[in-house]
């Protein structure tokens, strides 16, 4: 069997059962998409790539321990690990000695709107990119439908004749698949 047919409750269970490949499986299975994730939150490379690591760590931990049960599914629970790690740092970060003004000069006086709107705009892209990412992890019919009305602009009538049904399965496809990935977007916040 392809290691990417594998579930991820089925590679857990043979990593418990000391099966270290599997955990590989895994991680490169998991490791793009949680790392931008990460990466998109903290906008730091490094930092990204050490709380990439302490999740990681978390989840093998808690693995191993036998503290992670099969509730859901396993990338909504690591990514409420490294959320939560996220979460941390900038706590850590918080606590750290700021930037005091001196004086009459104010450095974030003197920023001008186009950076805020550029760091507006660098946020906005980073999430398209994890929505785009968390369409593989919609049922196929409901992802189909999503790609085809937002990124292709079909109409529904369209949507239908294409796959065969009718146009209010596409509109109910449609409507799941936008709720479905709101939950999931919300579980990577």
């Amino acid at each position: 069997m392809k290691n990417n047919k594998i579930q991820d409750s089925v590679l857990i269970r043979n990593y418990r059962n000391g099966s270290e490949a599997d955990f590989r499986v895994l991680l490169e299975r998991h490791h793009l998409f949680l790392f931008n994730v990460i990466q998109s939150k903290v906008l730091n490379k490094q930092v990204a790539e050490d709380i990439f690591q302490e999740t990681f760590i978390k989840a093998i931990t808690l693995i191993k321990r036998g503290d992670y049960k099969e509730e859901g599914k396993f990338l909504p629970w690591v990514l409420r690990i490294a959320n939560n790690l996220i979460i941390d740092h900038f706590r850590r970060e918080k606590r750290m000695q700021k930037y005091t003004n001196v004086g009459d000069f104010d450095i974030f006086y003197n920023l001008k709107d186009n950076v805020l709107n550029a760091e507006k705009k660098l946020i906005n892209n980073q999430d398209a990119i994890i929505i785009k990412n968390l369409l593989e992890y919609l049922p196929e019919e409901q992802k189909h439908v999503l790609v085809m009305r937002m990124q292709y602009n079909m109409s529904f009538k369209s949507i239908s004749e294409q796959t065969g049904v009718s146009i209010n399965t596409s509109l109910g496809r449609m409507r799941y698949g936008i709720n479905n990935l709101k939950k999931l977007f919300e579980q990577v916040q």
